[in-house]
């Protein structure tokens, strides 16, 4: 009778391979600069530096890719309750590299792989530039799950 109410698990994708020379890294942040410069990169307005920064150390952890020149390519950091939720911020790779879409699979792969292990069973947020929509419906991400919708306030 506890067999019935077993629900098996959604298969995952399999694990991405990062391109040769490129380097995933969570133990030595980027600077906020260089952060603000490949966010830039990616589209977004220019931040303050301070504010960028603040918000780097008040995050859990962050994942920073790397090229093989040692230029900061992709950026990933998460904020959580360590309980019941997280928040993927500035999700981002950079749209000049030639690998970006497997890059941006990597990094989305990376996040989720190591919040599955810390945190099991927390819900999961992210806001995302359009790019790195196809990673992250490739991991089971929803666009407005039911209708739901995210909404922010730029003070």
């Amino acid at each position: 009778m506890l067999d019935s109410l077993l629900i098996p698990f959604r298969s995952q994708p399999p694990v991405p391979v990062l391109p040769p020379g490129y380097g995933l890294a969570s133990d030595l942040a980027p600077s906020a600069e260089e952060i603000n410069a490949l966010l830039v990169a990616c589209g977004d307005p220019v931040r303050p530096v301070d504010r960028l920064a603040a918000a780097l150390q008040r995050s859990a952890w962050q994942l920073s890719l790397r090229n093989p020149h040692g230029a900061l390519v992709g950026f990933v950091r998460v904020t959580s309750d360590l309980a019941l939720n997280a928040n993927l911020w500035d999700l981002s790779v950079n749209p000049a590299e030639p690998e970006q879409e497997q890059l941006m699979i990597v990094l989305v792969h990376s996040a989720l792989s190591r919040l599955r292990r810390e945190l099991p069973g927390c819900s999961i947020s992210v806001a995302a530039a359009p790019m790195a929509q196809a990673a992250l419906k490739r991991h089971g991400f929803v666009v407005d799950p039911g209708g739901i919708r995210a909404m922010g306030l730029s003070l």
